[in-house]
């Protein structure tokens, strides 16, 4: 029996998304120290005092992100938030020296803002916004001196804009707009006349998830999956468009950034769902590992970006990153290139729980219906003891995601009260090349599902495991599985999870935000071409299939799967008589971001599997 409650896992703390401040002198980051994601400072000297962070933002909504501005500029910073997870993100500029705070994008809190980049000496901002009609994102300009805003190119199609990166000579922009999981468009603003210039070839569709100018202006870094089955870190010289490959691992590249020096390249390599960080040196033409950030960081993984310190003496270049193990939470780490050296900038608590009594998981395969084999992550306690074990399967959201091994406090409490857990990678989930992410597209939907009842029969195979005792579990689109899970195969089953899924993929897409809907469409299905299928697919019209209990979780303010989806499946169980739990959280939109709505939505779920499954 777990010796610690579940309020103790909760209590595990985070920090990420590192950026340098004033000049390279401050660290900053986002934590949940105080029970909500909020900006937080520290020095980032070695030795500087006081070792205590500081906390820079407050209030009772999230920090979805946080970047200071460039040397030159004191301690200003821009970060965004929403308000209870709607995700219609607002952007403000604060100088916590100066007790100043500016709402950059007051009057427009209808609209969803997505920071860019800082401009040169941070007189300038960039930043993506849909405030024209909801479904164009348009790039803007924010200029301190004035206050003023300026739309510098209006975009005539869907799709969000990201990887805003400005030239050296501050005369360009690149940027990527996505207009689905799988399809990209890289550009080329000249921002003074506002032409623009495709970089990617039209006839062939690719992403592009990463893009930093070269130190010549002429150049880009790009990862990219242009004519890969996986994503590529190649070079882009943009005057003839010529590509060449500077790193092709059977893996994908997922994170990038460039020395303001321009001689190291850092980047990281996702391998079978775990993942490294190397880097470059460009002038030497040498590959250097990442360090080592101590036990267990072989299944770690850097999370979010990858930051220099600014100025270029190469002499004194730093990079910070955060990463977190499957047995440690995240953490902020900076790395001093030339000596080599590597301290972390923070040290998350872990609820009081010791740090070394967490269980690392197995990766295994499962074979499925077309002899394929299923990567997914093992959980399984230290001790199972005499009696076969009850199980939990988790399904990742997306499905252009991939469960990753990274700290879950619900998995190690599962674990240490006598779970196994196992973590499966369907077909559809990204990591293992493009063909995969694929292969559940429109029509193929259900044989994703089918991979997961063979991971319930692999497990009933499995001699430490009571087959009878086997609970789906997920979240966003994960939720949409575990409702397919329960309704095509119900005899697999003894319980569901299910928090902020999809239902019916047709109301979905009618009820999504209007920004979301053909970006989804891309991967499920259009409502103008494949309404009859998506409704024959459809969870809530299989609801009479429905044998196991379920607990249904969801957020009021959530733009992505409205709570209408919940509801309609919640009042259609209830008609039926099958047993299902509903809990909704009025300042929440997709998932459970609170400290203090954790402590009410997890002990419910853990009491739902105990009394369903034990």
């Amino acid at each position: 029996m777990n010796q610690y409650p579940i309020s103790r896992y909760l209590n595990v703390q985070m920090a990420y998304f590192p950026g340098f401040g004033a000049g390279g002198e401050t660290i900053t980051f986002i934590s949940d120290l105080s029970g909500i994601p909020q900006v937080w400072q520290v020095p980032a000297a070695a030795g500087a005092r006081p070792w205590w962070p500081r906390q820079l933002t407050f209030g009772d909504n999230r920090v979805l992100g946080v970047w200071p501005a460039p040397a030159g500029d004191g301690n200003l910073l821009a970060f965004a938030r929403d308000a209870g997870g709607n995700e219609k993100a607002q952007i403000f500029l604060l100088h916590p020296d100066r007790g100043e705070l500016v709402p950059l994008t007051a009057g427009h809190e209808e609209a969803m803002h997505t920071f860019g980049c800082w401009g040169h000496e941070g007189r300038t901002l960039f930043f993506a916004a849909n405030r024209r009609d909801g479904v164009h994102f348009d790039l803007y300009r924010y200029h301190r001196a004035s206050g003023e805003t300026e739309l510098l190119w209006e975009n005539d199609r869907p799709g969000y804009l990201t990887n805003v990166t400005l030239s050296p000579d501050g005369n360009s922009l690149a940027f990527t707009r996505q207009a689905a999981s799988f399809n990209h468009d890289l550009f080329l603003l000249k921002i003074g006349p506002g032409t623009l210039r495709p970089l990617s070839p039209a006839d062939r569709q690719a992403r592009y998830t990463r893009v930093a100018y070269g130190k010549d202006g002429y150049t880009l870094f790009v990862v990219t999956d242009l004519d890969s089955d996986f994503l590529h870190l190649r070079r882009l010289e943009t005057a003839g468009l010529n590509w060449e490959t500077v790193v092709a691992p059977n893996w994908d590249v997922e994170l990038l950034a460039l020395s303001p020096s321009g001689r190291y390249l850092a980047y990281t390599v996702n391998e079978a769902g775990t993942s490294h960080l190397e880097l470059i040196d460009l002038a030497m033409g040498i590959v250097r590992p990442g360090p080592d950030v101590g036990a267990n960081a072989l299944i770690g993984w850097a999370d979010e970006q990858l930051v220099f310190s600014p100025g270029s003496d190469q002499e004194g270049e730093r990079l910070a990153f955060s990463q977190m193990s499957a047995t440690r939470t995240s953490d902020v780490y900076l790395w001093e290139i030339e000596a080599d050296v590597l301290r972390p900038v923070t040290r998350s608590g872990h609820g009081g729980i010791p740090v070394d009594t967490f269980l690392a998981p197995e990766l295994v395969r499962f074979p499925t219906f077309d002899d394929r084999e299923i990567p997914a992550w093992y959980f399984r306690p230290e001790e199972a003891g005499d009696e076969p074990l009850p199980v939990v399967v988790i399904v990742h959201g997306g499905p252009e995601s991939q469960y990753r091994p990274y700290f879950n406090f619900l998995i190690h409490y599962l674990v240490h009260s006598g779970y196994a857990v196992l973590a499966p990678n369907v077909r559809g989930s990204t990591g293992y090349g493009k063909a995969y992410s694929h292969l559940d597209d429109v029509e193929n939907r259900m044989d994703s599902v089918a991979d997961l009842a063979h991971a319930a029969r692999w497990l009933q195979a499995q001699p430490e495991i009571d087959g009878g005792r086997i609970a789906v579990y997920g979240g966003s689109y994960g939720g949409f599985m575990v409702l397919s899970a329960l309704t095509t195969y119900p005899e697999l089953w003894a319980a569901g999870v299910d928090i902020v899924g999809i239902s019916n993929f047709v109301t979905f897409l009618e009820n999504t935000s209007d920004y979301r809907r053909g970006h989804r469409e891309a991967e499920y299905g259009s409502l103008a071409e494949d309404r009859e299928f998506l409704e024959t697919i459809a969870p809530i019209n299989a609801i009479d299939q429905i044998q196991a209990p379920l607990f249904v979780i969801h957020g009021a303010n959530d733009p992505r799967v409205p709570l209408s989806e919940a509801e309609q499946l919640v009042a259609a169980l209830e008609e039926r008589e099958v047993p299902v739990a509903f809990l909704v959280f009025d300042d929440e939109g997709h998932g459970i971001v609170k400290r203090a709505n954790k402590k009410v939505a997890f002990p419910a779920v853990i009491e739902f599997l105990d009394r369903h499954l034990k």
